[in-house]
């Protein structure tokens, strides 16, 4: 068994003692291995660690995935995640369940959406503070979006600063609740035989689940694969992830997805992976660059997004004059750079 395998005298007090160990490919941020304990059962060890393009915060984000790996916890029959099996904080250390992942499937969309609901429903009011709350659009992103649609040469509504401005007030966090994954993409779930589960949990935090079920119509915007659902598969997998939340909650789920997708829209971080966030103004570089993140770059995605918003904020009472813009960005974006292709569906995407 390979010596870097993290595991104390306590964690081995309590799950056992390992027998063989394979390192499994994670991001920089952690490490992560595939453990055989004595009497041939598996558990899945993995250390947070600091760098990765993030900075000196692995306690955090050890704090992070522990609380939450405990909240979603709740979740039985089927439950959403791992469970939790022991932890050592001071290696930044935690053992869990091993799940058996059955992987890709064509039709794995409606499983997702109603693992993704199950999950947001599993907090309240109650659990305020245990994990961080849920960080919106900043006065810098609105700023920064403005900017780049006078650099494209679009002329900006005189409604929109306002109309971003108020965005940003709906999208306050502290009214909600709900249990966020923080970067719930294809990956981050396994397809068990008794249903979804979500790993990496170290971007949890509370808000409204509204921002993460807009991953569908954006693009999921915090992953490098970045892909499109359209038409019938979206209206399947937005119903489902509503009536599973009316279902456990007895409401419909607060909040205006028009809003939710806006949000994301105007966030230049996330046209990039997290090494590169909060570093410079990525919506400035569109226009002299086209960046790549994964398999599509930087103007494919935000061509998708503000395709998206354009169509659901025709009519819209708040948001009318961002459709508009929004619109008018995405035509002016395929008209200067005419080879930019639509983002891949979930049946071609590259992991098939």
């Amino acid at each position: 068994m390979p010596t870097q395998v993290p595991i104390s005298d306590e964690l081995r007090s309590a799950v056992g003692s390992p027998t063989q160990a394979t390192l499994l490919d994670s991001s920089p941020r952690s490490r992560v291995w595939r453990v055989e304990l004595r009497g041939g059962s598996r558990v899945i060890v993995k250390q947070i660690a600091d760098g990765g393009g993030t900075g000196p915060d692995g306690e955090a984000r050890y704090a992070r995935e522990v609380a939450a790996l405990r909240l979603a916890a709740r979740a039985t029959r089927p439950t959403v995640a791992p469970a939790l099996l022991a932890t050592d904080p001071a290696s930044r250390v935690m053992v869990l369940e091993y799940l058996d992942n059955l992987g890709a499937a064509d039709d794995w969309l409606p499983g997702y959406a109603e693992a993704l609901a199950r999950l947001h429903s599993l907090t309240g009011p109650a659990d305020t503070g245990t994990l961080p709350t849920w960080s919106g659009p900043t006065a810098a992103d609105v700023e920064s979006f403005i900017a780049l649609a006078q650099a494209l040469g679009v002329p900006v509504p005189p409604a929109v600063p306002n109309e971003l401005a108020a965005l940003s007030d709906r999208l306050d966090p502290t009214p909600h609740h709900a249990l966020l994954h923080g970067d719930p993409c294809p990956g981050n779930d396994l397809r068990t035989a008794t249903g979804v589960r979500f790993v990496d949990f170290e971007q949890a935090s509370l808000g409204n689940g509204l921002v993460e079920l807009a991953y569908f119509r954006i693009g999921f915007p915090t992953c490098w694969c970045a892909m499109s659902v359209t038409a019938t598969p979206l209206a399947e997998v937005e119903d489902i992830y509503r009536a599973t939340w009316r279902n456990l909650t007895g409401a419909d789920v607060p909040g205006d997805l028009a809003d939710a997708c806006a949000g994301w829209l105007i966030r230049g971080d996330s046209l990039v992976e997290r090494a590169h966030r909060e570093s410079v103004d990525h919506l400035a570089r569109v226009p002299a660059e086209d960046f790549e993140w994964g398999y599509v770059s930087a103007r494919e995605r935000l061509v998708h997004r503000l395709g998206a918003v354009a169509g659901l904020t025709r009519g819209h009472d708040n948001l009318h004059a961002l459709g508009d813009l929004s619109e008018a960005m995405a035509a002016r974006l395929l008209e200067r750079w005419s080879t930019l292709r639509p983002l891949p569906t979930p049946d071609t995407r590259p992991w098939h």
